[in-house]
């Protein structure tokens, strides 16, 4: 897709880091957004920040009432873009049951509370674009990331099956998965991030697949590659790599 003037876009998850990048490299293009978020204020201050135009609508994504709510305000769109996630560094040692089900809850079934607004709406009129955000780290499970990469996991496999029933159609499904992004969230990180992006090349590439036909993007590229290939790995050579025993 290349006239992006004009087009609705709603980005669930635009309040900071990759969601807040995207919003300002959309909105460059001429695209008028939906800015959603549980809170209003930095909403707010990006809006009014924008070149092009945009609204905020409040959303909490792990409130069926207020997805309903909200896709109601939100109205006609012609993409949605998911980004919504919470995310706390964790072993199953240290398994904390509510940090593990918020991860799931937000990542996860938050996605599929707004796509079961969106894509009813989208199939009816045989038109729309989804973009789901996926992680390097939902390929294959690793140490220390118990909650977050099932959750990521799960949204790229939803992606999948939506792509697998939707392609050929009107309706088009893209996801994005991303290794790590400076951010809050993997500031919580205690250890060495290779490859890490800050938020506005991160957004760069999403705006690139986007503008493309292809189903999947993952990046950045030599770090998506070691990813890609350990799901070729037997399972000895695999955890033997990726989870030594202590």
């Amino acid at each position: 897709m290349n006239d992006w003037i004009g087009k609705r876009y709603w980005i669930v998850g635009a309040s900071e880091g990759l969601g807040r990048a995207l919003a300002e490299r959309l909105s460059a293009l001429g695209v008028e957004l939906v800015l959603s978020a549980r809170t209003a204020e930095r909403l707010e201050d990006l809006a009014a920040s924008l070149p092009a135009r945009a609204e905020v609508v409040t959303i909490d994504v792990s409130d069926r009432v207020s997805v309903k709510e909200a896709f109601t305000r939100v109205g006609r769109i012609d993409g949605l873009v998911f980004l919504a996630g919470v995310y706390w560094p964790q072993a199953a040692q240290d398994w904390n049951a509510d940090e593990v089900e918020a991860m799931c809850d937000i990542n996860f079934t938050g996605a599929a509370r707004v796509l079961g607004q969106v894509v009813p709406d989208f199939v009816a009129r045989d038109s729309g674009h989804i973009v789901l955000t996926g992680s390097l780290s939902g390929f294959r499970g690793l140490p220390g990331a118990i909650g977050y990469c099932a959750s990521k996991a799960g949204v790229m496999s939803l992606a999948e099956s939506m792509h697998a029933d939707l392609r050929g159609t009107g309706v088009r499904v893209q996801v994005v998965n991303p290794g790590f992004i400076r951010t809050r969230l993997t500031d919580k990180n205690k250890f060495a991030m290779p490859f890490i992006m800050d938020p506005e090349p991160a957004a760069r590439e999403v705006v690139e697949h986007m503008m493309t036909d292809n189903f999947s993007r993952s990046f950045p590229t030599p770090f998506a590659w070691l990813f890609r290939l350990s799901q070729f790995l037997p399972e000895w050579a695999y955890y033997r790599i990726f989870a030594p025993r202590r």
